[in-house]
């Protein structure tokens, strides 16, 4: 038996690194999984998607709702929602326009406001007859400390921290579970976007020499991939996890509880 047998999973960003693994995990644990997306290949080629695609721009309530009531026609209930669409500017405040700290406020927590209110009556009918229903939101260990060039990023993550504690706190006593996950360093399209931007501070050198780099300042010298994030999802979304809610899981490879001359 499956770790989610006969539950219902709307996992938002399905088709991006992180989204495809969770889903791809989901559906191995027995989850009938919706990878939402803006399209069905997502920010990765191939052939290994999981789970029905389901079309849906998470800035837009209209499609918001819409996704919502497919879940509904189609499963008839909903257990799961993980938030995991997101993007990243690679800026600093002097040099990031209007329009891109809009775009990146309306993806990272909008979206995450957007998708969650218009699942709460479904993860509330499915609380009534469970441990609990989950909600699992995407912050980052950059909502905490802060990379260089990442102003409008580490701005969003933030807000998603503090959202992800209210609604908590508010939904709480209705039986659904609030949590969100903070990676540091994951093996994603978005991980290379950044070495090849100027936010990785460069400086002149090779791709293959800044992720060399990066995992050099890892305690264990590695950067994670999109499976070590799926396997935190998995357990916030199990009934195992039935007592946690409000937490901000950090999962970086040790990167942010290291006192940080001790690097030099």
């Amino acid at each position: 038996m499956g770790r989610l047998d006969g539950k219902v999973a709307l996992v938002t960003g399905g088709r991006g690194g992180i989204g495809r693994a969770i889903c791809a995990r989901f559906e191995t644990e027995g989850a009938r999984v919706f990878a939402a997306d803006l399209s069905s290949s997502g920010s990765l080629d191939g052939p290994d998607a999981r789970g029905q695609f389901l079309r849906l721009d998470v800035t837009s309530e209209t499609e918001a709702m819409a996704a919502i009531d497919h879940v509904a026609g189609e499963a008839g209930h909903l257990d799961i929602l993980v938030n995991a669409a997101g993007i990243e500017i690679e800026k600093t405040i002097e040099h990031t326009t209007l329009e891109e700290w809009n775009r990146s406020f309306a993806v990272n927590v909008t979206g995450t406001f957007l998708t969650s209110k218009h699942a709460l009556p479904l993860l509330r009918a499915a609380a009534q007859d469970g441990p609990s229903a989950s909600i699992i939101n995407f912050g980052s260990y950059d909502g905490f400390i802060a990379d260089p060039g990442l102003a409008a990023y580490c701005a969003t993550k933030g807000a998603v921290h503090a959202l992800t504690r209210a609604m908590a706190c508010d939904h709480g006593p209705e039986g659904i579970r609030v949590n969100a996950i903070c990676p540091g360093y994951i093996d994603t399209p978005m991980l290379q976007s950044f070495f090849n931007g100027a936010g990785s501070g460069g400086g002149g050198k090779t791709i293959d020499q800044l992720q060399q780099a990066v995992r050099d300042v890892h305690p264990m010298r590695r950067y994670g991939t999109p499976e070590d994030i799926a396997n935190l999802v998995l357990w916030l979304a199990s009934d195992e996890a039935r007592y946690a809610s409000g937490q901000l899981w950090v999962l970086d490879g040790g990167l942010s509880a290291q006192v940080q001359q001790m690097r030099l």
